[in-house]
């Protein structure tokens, strides 16, 4: 294993029989992220980027016996461990970020519809990311079973990380007593979207918004592009509005939050309401809303670079664990990218570490 990749993936096992293998693990990832990195989407690119730059990463990239075959790109990503692949982003993330104390994790799903378009729900390959809203940074991913949920997955992937002092936002597939539970358990708090999944808590908290209009209230307006849309976060005290029995089966619940969006497009006007609950106590309306907003920054800075930047939708990998994987180096990619600091977007960044192999190197910090 050569100097560089160490960092990146260093918990990773070759999983081909020791002895007849012509090509190093080693290469093959540092091909594989470089790939991503340079705008590539496939095996072929993965091919195609060992023939025309491994000459110029000669010193890290071994390569005894050339570029690997799209082929063998493929048999090596479907047959690595995805659990040990899935570490590494975990590491890498905990190289940044040490210590998530105080910050908003948000646990979201994506589907990856080209694994298989045809099917619905959770059919095919759906990932759990965990992201961290402040510094949009994806921590892990846990794959959620066919025949399962999100339910199930979330519990799993909140044991494999440190939630302690930060705040978790979950959406309302989430807002399940257990994984409050589970939250407040690993010293954590939440922020749970309600939706009438909730039936009883949801109706319950609607009425307490019809009762009073909030204590506290904080509105913002954005305006750009032919949009006004305006948000109103109100927010009320959980002991004084909700039955007894809402307030026992939720743990520790302290506040009830009514967001009402209002957006207006060339004289349309639509408004969405939607109500959440926490376990924070103290906080004013001004902090709940930067949390909801904060939650969606998963949708916006890791699931649309993901589709639209990386093409991972059109991606047609699905022989073993070879989506997993790929979904890893990807958002590897995507932090690595989004590290550096000029003022190129994230598209013009790819295109010139194509073009440049010394801004490669910049990113991948050689």
């Amino acid at each position: 294993m050569n100097r560089f990749i160490s960092p990146y993936f260093a918990e990773v096992t070759d999983p081909r029989v020791t002895g007849r293998c012509l090509h190093l693990l080693s290469d093959i990832l540092l091909i594989g992220l470089c790939t991503y990195l340079t705008g590539g989407s496939d095996y072929q690119d993965m091919h195609l980027f060992g023939l025309e730059r491994g000459s110029q990463l000669g010193d890290l990239l071994l390569l005894p016996n050339g570029i690997p075959s799209e082929d063998t790109f493929e048999r090596v990503f479907k047959s690595i461990n995805p659990d040990e692949l899935e570490s590494c982003l975990r590491s890498y993330g905990h190289s940044i970020l040490s210590d998530l104390s105080e910050k908003q994790i948000v646990i979201d799903g994506k589907k990856q519809r080209g694994v298989s378009p045809t099917t619905r729900g959770n059919k095919g390959l759906y990932l759990l990311n965990v992201w961290v809203s402040e510094n949009r940074f994806c921590i892990a991913q846990e794959k959620v079973d066919d025949k399962s949920n999100e339910i199930t997955a979330i519990p799993q992937v909140l044991e494999d990380i440190d939630i302690e002092g930060s705040v978790v936002s979950i959406d309302a597939m989430g807002t399940q007593r257990e994984i409050a539970e589970l939250i407040v358990e690993k010293k954590g708090h939440y922020l749970l979207a309600l939706k009438a999944n909730q039936k009883s808590l949801f109706e319950d908290v609607e009425c307490a918004f019809k009762v009073h209009s909030g204590l506290d209230t904080y509105e913002t307006v954005d305006a750009g592009h032919g949009r006004i849309e305006t948000r109103k976060c109100s927010i009320l005290p959980a002991n004084e509005y909700l039955l007894e029995e809402n307030l026992q089966t939720w743990k520790n619940l302290e506040t009830i939050i009514r967001i009402e969006a209002t957006r207006e497009i060339q004289g349309k006007v639509t408004t969405q309401i939607r109500y959440y609950i926490s376990d924070e106590k103290e906080a004013k309306a001004a902090y709940f809303n930067s949390i909801v907003r904060g939650h969606w920054s998963i949708e916006n800075q890791l699931h649309w670079h993901l589709d639209i930047t990386f093409n991972e939708d059109a991606c047609r990998a699905r022989a073993g664990y070879a989506s997993q994987n790929l979904s890893v180096l990807r958002k590897m990619a995507l932090h690595i990218i989004s590290e550096q600091k000029d003022k190129l977007s994230i598209k013009k960044r790819l295109y010139k570490a194509a073009l440049d192999t010394q801004y490669l190197r910049k990113l991948l910090k050689i």
